[in-house]
């Protein structure tokens, strides 16, 4: 009778003494499984079971218990504290140590300690601070990106001097560039609200061994918010509204969350309304006129009006404004302990948006009133993505996690002219649905996990129409009435068709070689084709009207990290990349400042080869890093627009939309080089204090011609301090850029917009005589947020305080001048 006595004692104390906690992932909700616990004295170490708990009775009550796992934070907390959590213990993905924040540069969760690349993380909390109105002035705040705007509506992300087709911009793992991505600068940075997202990762330097064609200069990817599972049935709700005085701009943005043991639901609906911008009114520049906007088209909007209108307030820069629609639902179900489905749906529309530089463009500089275009729009820019994903995590021998991601894209642009004394009207509409599947894989190949491989695919097709037509308007007792004609206008792409295969394969691997070493390296193979015909040739004579076009390449990378000491960090990296010309490369017709481009079908992918070292240096218990990379690129077989000759050695002239102008194509030319550097310093300085601040400086020439390369901005950086105590946050950010000289300009290519910087001698022939170039400017804001409580706060922003006139590097329309913003948020 003894033994059963004393097993019902054994039972009883162990439910008694029993101290189980819960161990969950803060951002999904889900319970975190082989979480290592232990004492600081190490005299007792635990683990997490499949089910997330562990049992931490042998600890005790005055001790410091530490949660670690490779894909978070440390976690510590005293045994004490663990009863007021009801012994829950939520692990994030960053911590007050810098070393700490996982990111997603080899698409696998990763401590930045470990990785060789540079790299940027913007989280929810920043993007709350900053409060941009769109996500091109969000990727602006990022230290080493410069964000040129042709139109307010709309925002190209230079990389390290390159940009739009360039630069691959993501979307929760699916990629958004497509085959119509253009050279020059691209807008689409734009269709996704930054009220959408949940964190932004930027990559610099090539990364084609993990992401593929188009990421030379780097890589931008959007995580947008994903719902969280809860133990307890909750429904939450948020409800965000800002006004800004520059451009009476009025966002709202509604959310919900549902969020249960079995399934989550999160649908978020932004709309922003952006009038018409006023630019700084100080001109410190000295240019008294550069920027103002003295007469303007009213011929938008269905609205008529045969000659330009004289601005009364030429620092209101008329036809800026638009407005924006983004829609986000997810739903987020765990299918198995070791498998999940994320489903995926985002549309985005918008206004008609102006082309504010090809509204202003001026038939002759001396004459302001000299309008060339009565209308130059975009038609409302709609993106569609419907995206799976299948998150897997079975821990087999050939595989412990990994991501299958299959979605469908359908993106519609399109672009309205018309010029001043005429009442013809050009329309062009592009269509195009991108169907892809990817997915990426990771193993262990050592016991404690120090040698890790990773392997993947990816397969995209892109399908594109291309539609064009003229209409000519009748006009009754000064309003439009109609149309009289319609006439044939030339396509910007192929009218027949075309469409762009892609698929690749690639390896990585991982070591970690030592405490104070790692080493990675990839290879990827990736193979694409290109099909396109055209049929109308009333402006254009084609020797092929067919093109069948395949080409492969296989890029490589390798990645080193030495760490001395636990306050330095040394980081290397060799990488190659490729991109390989899409349809806008080889089929593209437009015309700009009297150049018209043509197609050219035997464009070939341009390369590059890319070196870079950093030099991290940690302070105050790793809350403080100063940091340093240098990098140089080399180009092979760069693409750049260049003049089709005849055979006498004149100019070849095309005719588009009434007019004739000089013939640009793309084409391969040799080598060219990118050096730059980025000084940073980022963290903590007191409990209350942080600041953060960046130094880049980019130069680009090419080595055959001997000429600068179009997207080097100039040098550029930002300093910012911040405060924080209870509920008060308090800022200020300081913000400059140097002048670039004219010299320094591409004018071959026009991507620079040399005609849009000041005109200190219109009468001279030579370009470089005519303009002065990009002038410098710096600005000042402030910034503060109050938490009433945990669901009410209210934020303002002082942006440009001395109201300073200012264009950026290539843009062609002014940056805000004086500007007040006021938003609320509310979450319920």
């Amino acid at each position: 009778m003894r033994n059963p006595f004393f097993l019902l004692f054994f039972f009883i104390s162990c439910f008694i003494y029993s101290q189980e906690v819960i161990i969950i992932d803060k951002e999904n909700g889900k319970r975190v499984k082989d979480v290592s616990v232990f004492n600081q004295s190490n005299t007792v170490s635990l683990t997490s079971n499949d089910n997330g708990v562990v049992d931490v009775y042998l600890i005790e009550e005055n001790e410091i218990i530490i949660f670690s796992h490779l894909s978070y934070a440390i976690f510590s907390i005293k045994k004490a504290l663990l009863k007021k959590q009801n012994y829950i213990v939520y692990l994030t993905k960053q911590s007050e140590q810098l070393d700490e924040i996982v990111i997603s540069s080899f698409k696998k969760e990763e401590k930045f300690k470990r990785i060789a690349e540079q790299i940027a993380v913007v989280s929810k909390k920043d993007i709350v601070k900053v409060s941009p109105q769109t996500s091109a002035d969000l990727l602006a705040t990022i230290p080493g990106i410069k964000v040129q705007k042709s139109q307010f509506g709309g925002g190209s992300p230079v990389i390290r001097g390159m940009e739009s087709n360039r630069v691959l911009l993501v979307v929760d793992g699916v990629r958004m560039n497509n085959a119509i991505y253009r050279k020059g600068h691209l807008q689409n940075s734009i269709t996704l609200a930054p009220n959408l997202l949940d964190k932004t990762e930027v990559i610099f330097g090539p990364s084609s061994v993990i992401y593929g064609s188009d990421a030379l200069g780097g890589v931008i990817h959007y995580y947008t918010k994903t719902p969280k599972l809860s133990e307890n049935n909750e429904v939450k709700t948020q409800f965000f509204s800002r006004y800004s005085t520059v451009n009476n701009e009025i966002t709202t943005n509604v959310s919900a969350e549902l969020s249960f043991k079995k399934w989550t639901s999160f649908t978020s609906i932004s709309y922003s309304d952006f009038g018409d911008l006023r630019a700084g009114n100080n001109r410190r520049h000295g240019f008294s006129d550069w920027g103002k906007v003295f007469y303007y088209s009213e011929n938008l909007n269905c609205n008529y009006n045969p000659n330009p209108t004289q601005n009364s307030d030429p620092n209101l820069l008329r036809n800026t404004g638009f407005r924006q629609t983004d829609v986000l639902q997810k739903l987020f179900v765990p299918l198995s302990k070791n498998t999940d489905l994320k489903i995926n749906l985002q549309y985005s529309t918008s206004s008609d948006i102006p082309r504010f530089d090809r509204l202003t463009e001026l038939k002759d500089l001396n004459d302001p009133s000299s309008l060339k275009f009565a209308e130059w729009y975009y038609g409302p820019q709609k993106r569609l993505l419907v995206s799976s994903q299948l998150l897997l995590n079975p821990n087999k021998t050939w595989l412990e996690s990994g991501a299958i991601t299959a979605a469908y894209q359908n993106l519609e642009e399109s672009r309205i002219q018309r010029k001043f004394g005429s009442l013809d009207r050009s329309y062009r509409v592009e269509n195009v649905d991108v169907f892809s599947v990817n997915g990426d894989f990771s193993v262990p190949i050592s016991s404690g996990k120090t040698k890790v491989l990773t392997y993947g695919f990816e397969v995209a097709y892109n399908e594109i129409a291309s539609n064009s037509i003229g209409r000519t308007l009748n006009i009754s007792n000064g309003e439009i009435d109609g149309f009289s004609n319609e006439f044939t206008v030339q396509s910007r792409y192929p009218d027949d068709g075309s469409d762009f295969l892609s698929s690749a394969v690639y390896v990585g691997f991982r070591q970690e070689l030592s405490k104070k070493s790692n080493f990675n390296a990839g290879i990827r193979f990736t193979n694409i084709t290109k099909n396109a015909t055209w049929i109308d040739e009333t402006f254009l004579t084609f020797q092929d009207k067919t093109l069948h076009r395949s080409n492969s390449a296989i890029t490589a990378n390798i990645g080193y990290v030495y760490k001395p000491n636990s306050n330095w960090q040394i980081n290397s990296v060799i990488s190659s990349g490729f991109r390989s010309p899409n349809i806008d490369d080889v089929g593209r017709v437009r015309e700009k400042a009297g150049n018209v481009t043509i197609p050219n079908i035997n464009v070939s992918p341009e390369y590059a080869y890319n070196g870079e070292i950093s030099i991290l240096k940690y302070l105050n218990n790793r809350r403080f890093r100063i940091g340093a990379n240098v990098y140089y690129t080399l180009l092979d077989k760069y693409i750049q627009r260049d003049f089709v000759y005849n055979q006498n050695g004149t100019i070849q002239q095309v005719e588009f939309d009434g007019q004739f102008g000089n013939a640009v194509q793309m084409v391969n030319k040799g080598t060219a080089y990118i050096f730059g550097y980025t000084f940073n310093y980022l963290g903590k300085i007191s409990n209350t204090i942080n600041t953060s601040g960046f130094i880049t400086y980019t130069k680009g020439r090419t080595n055959d011609t001997d000429e600068p390369l179009s997207s080097i901005p100039p040098l550029f950086g930002q300093f910012e301090i911040n405060y924080k105590k209870n509920n008060i946050e308090i800022g200020s950010v300081f913000r400059f850029n140097a002048k670039k000289d004219i010299n320094d300009f591409n004018i071959t290519e026009g991507i620079d917009n040399h005609e849009l910087t000041p005109v200190v001698n219109p009468n001279a022939t030579n370009e470089t005589d005519i303009y002065y170039g990009s002038p410098s400017w710096m600005t000042l804001g402030v910034n503060g947020r109050y938490l009433i409580n945990e669901n009410f706060s209210v934020q303002a922003r002082l942006d440009n305080i001395f109201d300073e006139h200012f264009i950026e590097f290539a843009s062609g329309v002014a940056s805000p001048g004086r500007n007040l913003s006021v938003s609320v948020m509310a979450n319920f």
